[in-house]
């Protein structure tokens, strides 16, 4: 008898979920096909189909490869121009492939699973095209921090005068580009700080757990990761944002941390 009633149940066919179950009076179960966005892709005497994979987790560079049905998940794969570093079949994030120096430099193009490979430039005749495109930016590159150097020194010895008010050392905090201080800041303040502020300013819950998903053992990294995808949505005012977003929350000692590792400079 319960082979029979198993028989009647929904253990038949994929892509169905079970309405009702059969009972011991042998009366048959009702099955119905898994609704729009789930799918069931074994045997099985559910009453729920699983939920199909989404392909638009922001700031992840994915595209719908394959659609889900009642009896298959959705598989997800690389926009133009990016990659995934994982060898599954359906992909969670991709990178921007990398770009060599004209076509024809390219060694290797880029795949939906692999970076570009570049060729090594080792004519003589690229010389001045070496110095042109390396040595020149590094000049200019040290002539600008030569130039901030100055400034800042300038900076500190009239706040150490008393010249400048406190407003304008807050302006000076808030117009620091925070790239370069992005580790440190996730350090100072954790993941459980960072998944607060990101909160606060409507980053979408997709992308946080995105975040976690990604390094689901480095809560460091998973603190790095999310506050790059905010400092991006910010922008320019992303520094100012920040702290009064910490302050504002009667995190002040945060507030605090962060002040001092943008005023290390």
């Amino acid at each position: 008898n319960v082979f029979f009633c198993l028989w009647l149940s929904c253990l038949h066919a994929v892509g169905w979920r079970v309405v009702k179950h059969c009972n011991t009076n042998l009366q048959r179960g009702e099955c119905k096909e898994c609704e729009a966005e789930t799918y069931s892709s074994y045997h099985n005497d559910q009453t729920s189909c699983e939920p199909c994979t989404s392909c638009s987790h922001p700031n992840a560079n994915l595209e719908v490869v394959e659609h889900c049905t009642p009896a298959s998940d959705a598989k997800c794969g690389c926009k133009k121009d990016h990659y995934c570093v994982t060898a599954e079949e359906s992909c969670k994030l991709c990178h921007p492939c990398k770009t060599c120096d004209g076509p024809e430099n390219i060694k290797e193009p880029c795949t939906g699973h692999s970076n570009t490979v570049c060729k090594e430039i080792r004519e003589g005749g690229n010389t001045g095209r070496i110095i042109a495109v390396v040595i020149i930016p590094v000049v200019a590159a040290a002539a600008v921090m030569v130039g901030v150097f100055i400034w800042k020194k300038r900076t500190f010895s009239r706040q150490r005068q008393g010249q400048l008010p406190n407003d304008v050392e807050m302006q000076l905090l808030y117009d620091k580009d925070l790239q370069p201080y992005l580790p440190d800041i996730a350090e100072a303040m954790g993941w459980k700080d960072m998944k607060y502020v990101a909160i606060r300013s409507k980053i979408p819950m997709t992308a946080i757990e995105s975040c976690q998903l990604d390094h689901p053992h480095d809560s460091k990294e998973q603190t790095v990761k999310l506050l790059m995808i905010w400092v991006e949505k910010q922008g320019s005012d992303a520094a100012k944002n920040l702290l009064e977003i910490l302050q504002r929350s009667g995190k002040r000692r945060k507030a605090e941390n962060v002040k001092d590792i943008l005023s290390r400079g």
